[in-house]
C-alpha cells in the first residue's frame, strides 16, 4: 500500500543510488537555475518514490503468486485475490506518474521537459546495462553482491 515504508535490500538500495545519482546531475543536465533546481527536488524524489513503490508492490505481489503456484498450496481464491491486487497496481501506477510528471512539466520550460526525458532515458539505458553487466554475462561486476554494486558511469557528454 501506499506510504507503507519502503523495507531494505538490494531493490531498495538499487532505487535509491538512482535516485541519488539523478538528484546530482539534475541541475546540469537541464540547465536548470537555482530556484528551479530547489523547487524541482521534491518533485523528482517524489516520482522515483512512487516508481519504487509500485515496483516494489508489485514484486511482493508477483513473488506470493510464485511461492503459492510453487508449492502447491494455491486456491483459485487465493489467486484471484492476488491477481486483483497486482490488476490494481497496474492500473493505478500510469495515473500517479502521469500526475508527477505533469507537476514536473509544470515546473520546466518546454526545452527543459525533453531535455528531462532524455536524461530519464539515459539513466534508464544505464541501469539496464548495468543490470546485464551483472547478470552473469561474463562482464564486469559478474560477481558483484546486489548489497555492492557498482556506481552509475558518469552522463556521456
Amino acid at each position: 500500500m501506499r506510504g507503507e515504508p519502503a523495507g531494505p535490500g538490494p531493490g531498495h538500495e538499487a532505487f535509491k543510488l538512482v535516485e541519488a545519482y539523478v538528484l546530482s546531475n539534475l541541475q546540469d543536465s537541464l540547465d536548470l537555475s537555482d530556484d528551479q533546481f530547489v523547487k524541482m527536488l521534491p518533485l523528482v524524489k517524489r516520482v522515483q518514490n512512487d516508481r519504487r513503490e509500485f515496483a516494489q508492490r508489485r514484486m511482493r505481489v508477483l513473488m506470493e503468486l510464485r511461492k503459492l503456484l510453487g508449492s502447491g498450496t494455491a486456491t483459485e481464491s487465493r489467486v484471484g485475490d492476488l491477481l486483483k491486487e497486482l490488476k490494481s497496481i497496474e492500473s493505478e501506477e500510469p495515473a500517479a506518474l502521469r500526475r508527477d510528471m505533469d507537476a514536473i512539466d509544470a515546473a520546466l520550460n518546454p526545452l527543459q521537459q525533453a531535455k528531462y526525458r532524455v536524461f530519464e532515458a539515459d539513466v534508464e539505458r544505464r541501469i539496464r546495462e548495468l543490470m546485464r553487466q551483472m547478470g552473469g554475462t561474463g562482464g564486469p561486476g559478474r560477481n558483484r553482491r546486489p548489497d555492492n554494486p557498482e556506481p552509475l558511469p558518469p552522463p556521456q557528454e
